[in-house]
């Protein structure tokens, strides 16, 4: 923005003060971001101005966040140039050394409260996280508890604190109706349960401790049953890299895992969520107000004793990481005492669904302004999540074949393959778009993504398919009603059903178990995969030969 002596010549905007938004890591940035445009929307009276101190560890990804965002960018040796009315920051950290002396500061949680022990970038040890000592800081809390934490920690504090409330928690609570909406963003539909794991950032947060934890999860989990996301700490991001993040987290992506962005979409994700994996971080202590079942990954000796944070890691149920998970997360669902955890949680959030209007009563009485006449300021819903990944493209595939019909379970080619039994049979089954081409070759079925517009044109793109890959002994497509599979033999099979749209996956793993048991392929088999069941009728057209199979 325009500074100096003669700044006003440059201006379009008349101003009056002069609102400085701090932003210093990515975590923090993205709460300013997300609570200004509702505080100060339509008022010319303030000038908003985003200042970049680039002293953190984690500061990387935060100028291509602001860029991004459409603001001017102050950089921070300039600060001192400016006559600024008030700093807003969620950091606690933010260097104040040019900021004049009667300047407030009011100081946004990054996360819940004051839970967490991290370590000082000052010095050797740890120190409260959130907390600034400084005598221009005012604090902004979402519960009484915590001014009262904040007396023990400095006397000075507990009398420049301002009980807010929590803006993330009410956007959540908001939101809620939306729920249907956030799954359908991620993909997840009605028959899946959505299971979000969350990490903070360090060494004793869930993949400090255990970082193949959700390539485990992703391929121990049925497909037709779960889908998975993940929500890391920005500090996980921006400390290693988004390069980094997807490198390690690699099988856990070609398992289906979605990566939540750390900019957008986390708490849409937490909304959408059936349960989550979590550990001592804010995500965590959120997803228990919302009332869902939890389990605990990790949960480090960092967590503040006496705070509701430390109160859930004594109450809530640890995950055991090397037994199955579909049992532990459906015992954790029946068993959740949803009251209980929620009564816990509770104690990190005052009051809540007030938290905007009490924000901006608290920047504008700062700013020594006039509130604006035009009534609360609007409680915005949660982005809808984008994620990275998502789509499986290589599935192990278990039949059991039974008098009625055939039961389905597929899990990720990431794991183990399945052992078989009695009528009980296993493959490998993959898409065509399949980038690993070790599996490709590997592949017993090859699927189409792609529905094709006749039976005719899916059996030649089905012989095609056949002749590049001579491992594969059935390919499969989709089509208008149904789907047409080829046999390595030259038989061609067309399956219907009256269901959801044809998952051309599950069709062929009927006409394949069939043809592993020594079964008929004709007649109406009911297939079972997940929560659905539904009968498919299957009808072998007159055998086809093709020389180039003979």
């Amino acid at each position: 923005m325009p500074v100096g002596a003669d700044a006003s010549r440059w201006r379009t905007f008349e101003g009056g003060r002069v609102l400085v938004a701090a932003a210093r890591t990515v975590t923090s940035t993205v709460r300013l971001l997300e609570v200004l445009p509702a505080l100060l929307r339509s008022d010319p009276r303030v000038d908003v101005v985003f200042a970049f101190d680039p002293s953190s560890a984690f500061d990387d990804g935060v100028h291509d966040l602001l860029r991004s965002a459409g603001v001017r960018i102050m950089p921070w040796d300039q600060l001192s140039r400016v006559t600024c009315h008030l700093v807003v920051s969620a950091s606690e950290n933010i260097d104040l050394t040019g900021m004049g002396a009667g300047c407030p500061v009011l100081v946004l949680p990054h996360g819940v409260g004051f839970h967490k022990l991290v370590p000082d970038s000052r010095g050797e040890g740890r120190r409260l996280s959130g907390v600034m000592d400084d005598p221009r800081a005012w604090h902004a809390v979402s519960h009484p508890d915590q001014i009262t934490q904040l007396a023990g920690h400095h006397p000075s504090l507990a009398s420049r604190t301002r009980l807010i409330g929590d803006p993330s928690y009410d956007r959540m609570l908001a939101s809620r109706p939306l729920r249907a909406r956030y799954r359908e963003a991620l993909g997840v539909p009605d028959d899946r349960r959505l299971v979000l794991v969350t990490s903070t950032w360090g060494r004793q947060s869930l993949l400090g401790s255990d970082p193949g934890l959700p390539a485990r999860l992703a391929a121990g989990l049925p497909l037709d049953e779960y889908r998975v996301a993940a929500v890391l700490h920005p500090n996980v991001w921006f400390a290693h890299g988004p390069w980094q993040v997807r490198a390690v987290q690699a099988a856990a992506l070609d398992g289906g895992l979605m990566l939540i962005p750390p900019h957008r979409g986390w708490q849409a994700a937490l909304v959408a969520a059936d349960a989550v994996i979590g550990d001592h971080g804010s995500v965590t202590l959120y997803g228990a107000a919302l009332g869902r079942p939890l389990l605990l990954a990790a949960f480090g000796e960092e967590s503040v004793p006496g705070t509701p944070m430390a109160e859930l890691g004594h109450l809530v149920p640890r995950l055991e990481p090397y037994e199955p998970f579909g049992a532990q997360l459906e015992r954790a669902v029946a068993e959740h005492d949803a009251e209980r955890v929620m009564k816990v949680a509770g104690g990190a959030f005052a009051e809540p669904g007030y938290a905007l209007e009490r924000l901006r009563s608290a920047v504008y009485e700062l700013l020594k302004l006039a509130e604006p006449a035009s009534g609360p300021p609007p409680l915005y819903a949660c982005p809808p999540p984008v994620a990275d990944g998502g789509a499986v493209t290589a599935a192990w595939v278990s039949t059991a074949v039974t008098a009625d019909g055939v039961s389905v379970e597929r899990r990720p080619a990431s794991g183990a393959q399945p052992e078989e039994g009695a009528m009980e049979f296993c493959h490998l089954s993959c898409d065509e778009s399949e980038q690993d081409l070790r599996l490709l070759g590997s592949a017993s079925v090859i699927t189409s993504g792609v529905r094709h517009g006749s039976a005719a044109t899916a059996v030649r793109w089905a012989r095609s398919t056949l002749a590049a890959w001579p491992g594969s002994r059935l390919v499969t497509a989709p089509v208008p009603g149904g789907c047409v599979s080829v046999l390595r033999d030259g038989r061609v099979v067309e399956s219907t059903a009256t269901g959801p749209p044809a998952d051309a996956a599950l069709h062929a793993a009927v006409v394949y178990a069939h043809l592993r048991a020594g079964r008929p392929l004709t007649g109406t088999p009911t297939l079972r995969a997940g929560r659905r069941g539904e009968d498919v009728a299957l009808r072998e057209r007159n055998r086809e030969r093709n020389s180039a199979h003979r």
